[in-house]
């Protein structure tokens, strides 16, 4: 199935689910500190989308053989990459890095983005993860223009990652986003060889594309597992991970950011 175009009166509504993300994304980020629940947080994201009219897009979501997702946000802490589960017994502690995923629907349209965030003072080596990730998403946005393709964007990231010396998650992707959460294009951190088992769709980016980039660096091997919760995706080696991510417009002036504040 080939990526839904969205009109300029499309994009406005994603435009203003992308908005009401990002308010949840800095109210979660003014109460992050040690001590404070994953659970704690989830509320407050909860809160923030539904006093601006949003629904949760994570709350139920059951996906193949997933148990339904418990709550509005996901929170992944230190080794866990993404599809952490919110917990009143979960407190933060000093030197973490938490990374937390939130998405809306707003109008019949939805929002996407996440971002890591340091739990106190965190270690230099932590930092460097933190930035390395952002920087990678900036390379792949930047490379959403016309003239490029999805392979282009995958690429981008991983010679962002790869330059300093980090791992990139193969198994999981961005995506495209509008009226579904998940839609065409898949949006990979990496691009696969001919002889890879992974063979994403490659489309041209035109304008009314839009897609989540999302990517996800890993200061170790990138071999991972899915704990018993049927949602937390771990390292296996237990190194460090980060993960930004944010919903971007194809448009004819240069890729808009439809997740900002």
């Amino acid at each position: 199935m080939a990526p839904v175009l969205k009109t300029a009166e499309e994009l406005e509504i994603m435009r203003q689910a992308g908005r009401i993300v990002a308010i949840a994304h800095e109210e979660m980020r003014r109460a992050i500190e040690p001590g404070v629940s994953t659970k704690r947080l989830d509320s407050i994201a909860l809160t923030v989308l539904r006093d601006h009219g949003a629904e949760p897009c994570f709350l139920g979501y059951a996906p193949g053989n997933h148990p339904p997702f418990p709550a509005t946000i996901t929170a992944s802490i230190n080794n866990e990459l993404v599809h952490g589960i919110p917990s009143e017994s979960r407190a933060l502690a000093e030197g973490d890095v938490i990374g937390i995923d939130v998405a809306c629907f707003y109008q019949g349209y939805v929002g996407d983005a996440a971002f890591t965030h340091p739990v106190g003072e965190i270690s230099r080596s932590a930092k460097r993860l933190l930035n390395a990730t952002e920087a990678a998403l900036d390379a792949a946005i930047q490379a959403s223009i016309l003239g490029n393709k999805i392979s282009d964007v995958a690429k981008a990231t991983s010679k962002c990652a790869g330059r300093q010396g980090y791992s990139v998650a193969r198994e999981y992707t961005g995506h495209g986003v509008g009226q579904a959460m998940h839609e065409e294009p898949q949006v990979p951190n990496w691009w696969h060889s001919k002889k890879s088992k992974h063979q994403w769709e490659d489309y041209d980016l035109q304008i009314g594309m839009t897609y989540a980039i999302e990517p996800m660096l890993i200061a170790g091997r990138p071999d991972l597992a899915e704990l018993d919760d049927g949602w937390t995706v771990v390292t296996k080696d237990g190194s460090l991970t980060a993960h930004f991510e944010h919903t971007v417009a194809i448009t004819e002036a240069g890729p808009r950011i439809l997740t900002l504040a």
